[in-house]
């Protein structure tokens, strides 16, 4: 019991903490001549380097596995998910300029929608008919949240309408695009590699991109990582919000996996999906932004998607180890291919790895080909590789 409160309790501490923090370091005006820390490739660089820290660490320390043999290919390979990766989060930084957290939070739940037409487009994959369901709900949701958006003031003394603008959403829309590229991209590659596991992808896509925008930031003729360092030094409590944005970040993911490796992904996929609308709660009360009631509702329908979209790929998970149960009369077989499927559940669960932290996306476990020819769950696991897509 004392390790299931410490699980969600590391979750919900950091990942709302997280999230509290990237609203504040987005948006808040530092120092007596107000000045927004606006230098968004710096920021997605610091969280880069974080994610990369600790998929090593888990790697070697709390995994104690060896770290993935690298050549050329899959140097190529990560390198590719890492400029799109790197691409992505700052069009979601730059969105917050222009539109409040809560439809931010909100909007990101259509991530599913970018990624099954990516899916589609690039890899000719198909899906279930409840996945078109739970899109029309999730899409219907987020429209009349914005059809209905309230014109009162906030706090801040800005119009809600002015922050909801369509500029800001059209900067939500892109990112959320580039974001179903990177995971269909990443599905791709465990489709391809058997090796790749999700802490490997979550160490060395994180490695790649921190070396891509290290180099982007280093050009001489590019003066953010200059103006960023004035910034912070003499706006010395942006360091300390960008720090703890980092931290909470990298520390939430070990609490991810830890809480998936000991209690399994239908509770991992509850706590993250309560975690979304806390989110919410906590930037419509702390900051005080305003929802009317068909916002409320509007928010209820989008919620009521994914946890249709949760229920039924458990009832689905559920049935093929019933099927390999009864097949094979293995019930340690089983056991072992139920472990496979909760890891690659995750990157399923949370859309947050993969374009917030930058994203702990895509965290998916392959066994070889050879292992999956055996069993008939294995057969059908095969099949799937081509079908799974990060909701």
């Amino acid at each position: 019991m004392l390790d299931f409160v410490v699980c969600v309790g590391g979750i919900y501490v950091c990942f709302l903490t997280w999230s509290a923090l990237q609203e504040r370091v987005t948006t808040a005006l530092y120092g007596e001549d107000h000045q927004r820390f606006r230098f968004t490739i710096v920021l997605n660089m610091l969280q880069a380097m974080a994610a990369a820290l600790v998929g090593y660490v888990y790697i070697h320390f709390i995994q104690r596995k060896p770290m993935l043999k690298m050549n050329r290919h899959r140097w190529k390979r990560f390198f590719q998910v890492a400029v799109l990766n790197s691409s992505a989060s700052p069009f979601g930084y730059m969105a917050l300029r222009y539109i409040n957290y809560p439809t931010m939070t909100l909007a990101k739940t259509c991530k599913m929608v970018p990624v099954m037409f990516m899916n589609k487009i690039l890899y000719r994959r198909h899906y279930p008919s409840y996945k078109y369901a739970v899109v029309a709900m999730i899409t219907t949701g987020v429209s009349a949240f914005m059809l209905f958006k309230s014109s009162e003031k906030s706090k801040s003394g800005s119009l809600e309408a002015v922050e909801n603008s369509l500029y800001g959403l059209l900067l939500v829309l892109i990112n959320l695009a580039i974001d179903g590229a990177v995971n269909s991209t990443q599905d791709q590659i465990f489709a391809e590699d058997a090796e790749i596991t999700g802490q490997h992808m979550m160490c060395l896509m994180n490695l790649c991109s921190t070396v891509l925008m290290a180099v982007w930031l280093l050009n001489p003729f590019n003066p953010e990582l200059v103006s960023a360092a004035r910034f912070l030094h003499t706006h010395p409590q942006a360091l300390v919000d960008i720090g703890m944005f980092a931290v909470c970040g990298a520390m939430g993911q070990c609490f991810v996996f830890y809480t998936l490796a000991r209690f399994g992904s239908l509770t991992l996929t509850t706590v993250t999906v309560t975690r979304k609308f806390l989110t919410i709660l906590i930037s419509v009360f702390y900051n005080g932004h305003k929802l009317n009631s068909h916002q409320w509702s509007a928010t209820g329908l989008v919620f009521t998607g994914i946890s249709l979209d949760v229920y039924k790929k458990q009832t689905a998970r559920r049935a093929i180890i019933a099927a390999a149960v009864v097949d094979t009369k293995d019930e340690k077989l089983a056991e072992s291919e139920h472990e496979v499927l909760e890891e690659e559940l995750l990157a399923e669960v949370d859309p947050l790895a993969a374009c917030d932290v930058p994203e702990l996306v895509a965290l998916q476990t392959r066994t070889k080909d050879s292992d999956n020819r055996a069993t008939p769950l294995g057969n059908v696991r095969r099949r799937r590789l081509v079908d799974v897509a990060a909701a």
